[in-house]
């Protein structure tokens, strides 16, 4: 029988040999042999699990993993692509990864350009437009955009445009009708983003008590998440907590 030190240069060498096949960024080699086995274990957790689930939600989880190791890849890869070749998809691609990273005017301005002529009335596009107006405090244009979306039947009625729709009517003082599309969306957005929002917003009208209700409600969704989800969960509970004590 193998030793134990045997079994785990077996198991590293067989990872890297994955990081390598499947053009993992080269890092994770140094993660893999510097730190036995726990490197190893935290690579089959982050990469090769999730893309054996093959869940959009799995494969969220292995992307925000690479994203905390390494934050600007993706908005690097999707830069060198629209470079490449600058498509509808490829401008959506950046936009999107400019935004999570706090680019919100480059983002704005990369969802403008590709609305022109017939992809004016893309969804993904005046969302995505409307959620980086919100961002920049620009929010009368942002909700004309959604106007626009909502008569666009399902596509402009998700849980995530009804977020952005809240968001703007509250940047423009229109807390009553704010006040409906967050509840709207907090009771209908996956993961924790939606409650925490609302969370937030009712601690800035005066709310303060259904805030808290609504933070033990976050608190107790927490417990009992699966724990590669709690980080995030986390932040959007400490977004609420943070308006709450201000």
């Amino acid at each position: 029988m193998l030793p134990a030190f045997g079994l785990s240069l077996l198991f590293s060498i067989a990872l890297c040999v994955h990081v390598v096949r499947t053009n993992q960024p080269m890092f994770w080699l140094m993660i893999i042999l510097m730190l036995q086995p726990l490197g190893g274990l935290v690579y089959l957790v982050a990469i090769v699990l999730p893309s054996m689930a093959g869940s959009p939600r799995a494969q969220r989880a292995a992307f925000e993993a690479r994203e905390s190791l390494d934050p600007g890849r993706e908005y690097r890869e999707a830069q060198a692509a629209n470079s490449d070749m600058p498509t509808v998809h490829n401008q959506i691609r950046l936009g999107k990864a400019a935004a999570s990273l706090g680019r919100h005017a480059e983002a704005e301005q990369l969802f403008a350009q590709a609305s022109a002529g017939v992809h004016a009335d893309d969804p993904v596009l005046l969302l995505g437009r409307a959620a980086a107006l919100v961002e920049l405090g620009r929010s009368a244009e942002a909700l004309a955009l959604l106007e626009k979306l909502g008569q666009d039947g399902e596509e402009g009625r998700t849980p995530l445009a009804a977020l952005t729709l809240g968001r703007a009517y509250e940047g423009l003082g229109r807390t009553a009708e704010a006040d409906t599309a967050y509840q709207w969306a907090a009771g209908r957005m996956p993961g924790l983003e939606g409650l925490g929002r609302y969370a937030a917003f009712l601690a800035r009208t005066g709310r303060g008590g259904e805030a808290r209700e609504a933070i033990v409600e976050m608190d107790r969704r927490i417990a009992s998440a699966n724990p590669q989800f709690r980080r995030e969960a986390r932040h959007w509970r400490d977004v609420a907590a943070r308006a709450l004590a201000s």
